[in-house]
C-alpha cells in the first residue's frame, strides 16, 4: 500500500524501499525516515524537487524509484 505525501502530479515520484536500514550510515538512515521510509517494501509517493533528487541520490542503493 503506497502512502501518498503529495498530490498524484506529473512530476510525482514513487519510492519504494527494497534493502534494510540495519548496519548503514546514521545520515543515511535519517535521510529514509524523512522520506517515511521504515522498513522494507514500504512505498511512497512524493513531489518532485531539488531536494527530494538530492535525499534520493544519497540513499540511491537502498531504494527504486519511479517517475510518473
Amino acid at each position: 500500500m503506497a502512502q501518498v505525501r503529495k498530490g498524484k502530479n506529473a512530476g510525482d515520484v514513487k519510492i519504494k524501499l527494497v534493502k534494510s536500514l540495519i548496519g548503514r550510515n546514521d545520515k543515511h538512515i535519517a535521510t529514509a525516515h524523512s522520506l517515511g521510509l521504515h522498513k522494507i517494501g514500504t512505498e511512497v509517493v512524493c513531489a518532485e524537487n531539488d531536494a527530494l533528487r538530492g535525499k534520493l541520490a544519497q540513499i540511491s542503493y537502498l531504494i527504486e524509484t519511479d517517475r510518473k
